[in-house]
């Protein structure tokens, strides 16, 4: 207790049954510590408490005295700036269960402006710095009605329906081949293990097609029919270009969708990106711990790329 007012902390507050507990406990004249690894967050949590009464704290994939460094995209050169709300834009160094991992808070999106072929920097320095599996997570817009939001999608392949690719251009030949193979673009070895470790955990593990468009406007509903019809599970604007990049440079990839929404026209609420926001939360904590306890148990083996 302070000052005769009761504390208590809670972590997803961001999900539906997190923002009801803590509007009651509001009323309850509680105050309120969020645990939460999205300060953006704050915008939509605290004013469901009076002035002071929601005070938000940052938790992170990595325990803090497992980070070694942190650097600001700013600092590495080319790295293309992330402009969006929620994207933090530094590169941070650091270990999870011994295993060395290098995590980047925050990415680029071509709707930004970007030049496609700037997005191809940051995968390459992975690279360059010893990488030999990158997990990249999106959020994304379901398009099947058995997936809500809250679900969490193993990505198995995708459709890039963006017109962009940052591969076009003059070959990079130090990182790769001029035409590359994409038969297993999110690599099988790893989704498997990814499986496996998500059974272990009693988590809900969908698979699915992503799809790609440029943005920033979301799709409308007679494009997501058509995106149905051609078999893809997910929809939303970024992924594509680092996959495509990766691949090209020999790194093995896994892809995760935290579903947020069902995509347009498949209900009758309007999309927006704060609801992008919120509904990423619902599956927060479920991907931190699934791809924390993957990186403990991933088994590399270099032998399953042959490009």
């Amino acid at each position: 207790m302070q000052n005769n007012q009761k504390i208590i902390a809670i972590f997803g507050a961001g999900g539906f049954i997190g923002k009801h507990l803590m509007r009651r406990l509001t009323k309850l004249d509680y105050r309120v510590k969020v645990a939460t690894r999205n300060p953006y967050l704050k915008g939509y949590l605290k004013p469901l408490g009076s002035p002071g009464q929601i005070e938000l704290f940052k938790v992170n994939i990595f325990d803090e005295k497992d980070i070694i460094t942190s650097i600001s995209y700013e600092e590495l050169k080319d790295f293309p700036q992330p402009t969006v709300k929620g994207h933090a834009g530094k590169l941070v160094l650091g270990k999870i269960n011994n295993v060395n991992v290098v995590c980047m808070y925050g990415r680029s999106h071509i709707y930004e402006g970007h030049d496609p072929k700037m997005l191809a920097a940051p995968i390459r320095v992975l690279k360059d710095i010893g990488c030999k599996l990158l997990i990249v997570t999106n959020a994304a817009g379901s398009l099947d009605q058995n997936m809500p939001a809250g679900s969490i999608m193993a990505i198995k392949d995708h459709i890039n329906w963006s017109g962009f690719n940052p591969l076009i251009g003059p070959n990079a030949e130090d990182y790769g081949p001029r035409f590359h193979d994409m038969s297993d673009g999110y690599h099988k070895y790893y989704r498997d293990q990814l499986t496996e470790v998500a059974n272990k955990m009693n988590q809900k593990l969908y698979e699915g097609v992503y799809c790609m468009y440029s943005g920033p406007n979301f799709e409308t509903p007679a494009e997501i029919n058509a995106l149905k019809a051609i078999g893809g599970n997910a929809v939303g604007m970024s992924t594509v270009p680092e996959v495509l990049v990766a691949n090209h440079c020999n790194l093995s990839v896994i892809g995760i969708s935290i579903i947020t929404n069902l995509a347009a026209g498949m209900n009758e609420t309007k999309l927006s990106h704060q609801e992008t926001l919120e509904n990423a939360s619902l599956a927060e904590n479920n991907v931190l711990n699934l791809i924390k306890q993957f990186i403990s148990e991933v088994r590399l083996d270099d032998s399953t790329r042959n490009n």
